[in-house]
């Protein structure tokens, strides 16, 4: 299917949050066809898969294939998506451009053999750096200054379009204005539906207001669902940046934004000192910057609740150490409000 009307995948998709509850067992039968189709695909006799780490809306499995550590990932929605031969390329175009990211081995989405979309990456050996950081071990100034300039370094990479990308890595929008709208009175009109937040009229004249910010051209490739927990690396150094699934042609301050959805002023400081050790920071950065934290917080308030993010313990890789659901529920409101206020007053990141 076209993701032509998606703004966010996990919550825009017609199966709207599937695979953000808990999954449970991977289904034994996906197992075996999966084996039997890797087998083919790699021209190998046996191929032993084991539970992977993934903590996306993908199932994931372990396996070793002819001497490789491999990584595996499965799209099963209804959908019939097949977006990971796209995400495929992406890392493959920021890895040329110089951040590592795992090597695409093979990648089938057309379903013409199993029933489901798979794609085998390169197995770096190294955990998300989110659980150094729930452990307090993360030399955190340090990587978030390593991610900044990540972060400028794929900016290299222009596209034409604007939004989520098609299989031309081209994005599918007109305009840059047109994206950042879509499905925005939806979105907020669910977060008022569940009683979450009622200031929608607020969020769109102040929108309105600094309409001029969303005149881009062109557009720079923005990870869109940049967090530690798809960072690799261990707690001084990062080993590969992973899921560029919703990558978009965007603007150049939305993954630093995304940074900010998790992470206080110290930490954006840093990131922001990372990214101007490789490029300068574009004109209006930080009304950009808050502008785009704006909607990026709309979106995640929207998969919070929908997914039911505010049930869950300290287990779930969003909730820190020793806080709840509750404690979520509340940071989240807090930085949509600050989102808010930051563009109204073009704020300092000091308020973060």
């Amino acid at each position: 299917m076209s993701r032509r009307d998606i703004y966010y995948w996990k919550c825009d998709r017609p199966a709207a949050f599937h695979g953000t509850q808990s999954r449970g067992v991977a289904s034994a039968e996906i197992q075996q066809q999966l084996q039997q189709a890797l087998a083919e695909y790699f021209d190998e006799s046996e191929v032993l898969l084991s539970p992977g780490s993934g903590q996306g809306n993908h199932l994931t499995w372990n396996a070793e294939i002819a001497g490789q550590a491999v990584f595996l990932r499965v799209e099963n929605g209804p959908e019939r998506d097949g977006h990971l031969i796209i995400e495929s390329n992406v890392l493959d175009r920021v890895r040329l451009a110089g951040v590592r990211t795992p090597r695409v081995l093979g990648c089938d989405a057309s379903r013409s053999h199993v029933p489901f979309a798979w794609q085998a990456l390169e197995r770096i050996p190294a955990p998300d750096l989110n659980q150094a950081f729930k452990q307090g071990t993360l030399d955190t100034n340090h990587i978030a200054h390593q991610i900044g300039a990540a972060v400028a370094t794929w900016q290299s990479i222009r596209l034409t379009g604007y939004g989520v990308l098609d299989e031309t890595l081209r994005g599918y929008r007109e305009t840059y204005t047109d994206y950042y709208h879509l499905r925005l009175d939806e979105h907020l009109h669910f977060l008022k539906s569940r009683g979450f937040f009622s200031s929608s009229e607020d969020v769109l004249a102040e929108i309105e207001n600094h309409h001029a910010l969303l005149d881009l051209a062109p557009g720079c490739l923005v990870h869109k669902d940049l967090a530690l927990w798809n960072i690799l690396g261990c707690p001084h150094e990062i080993a590969a940046f992973i899921d560029f699934d919703d990558a978009i042609s965007g603007d150049a301050m939305d993954d630093l934004s995304l940074l900010a959805c998790f992470h206080d002023a110290a930490f954006l400081r840093h990131a922001f000192l990372g990214y101007e050790s490789v490029r300068a920071l574009p004109t209006e950065a930080l009304r950009r910057f808050w502008l785009h934290l704006l909607r990026n917080m709309i979106v995640k308030s929207v998969i919070r609740i929908g997914a039911g993010y505010f049930d869950r313990d300290d287990g779930f890789f969003l909730i820190s150490a020793g806080s709840s659901g509750q404690t979520l529920r509340e940071v989240t409101l807090s930085k949509l409000k600050l989102a808010l206020h930051g563009l109204r007053e073009a704020s300092s990141l000091d308020i973060l």
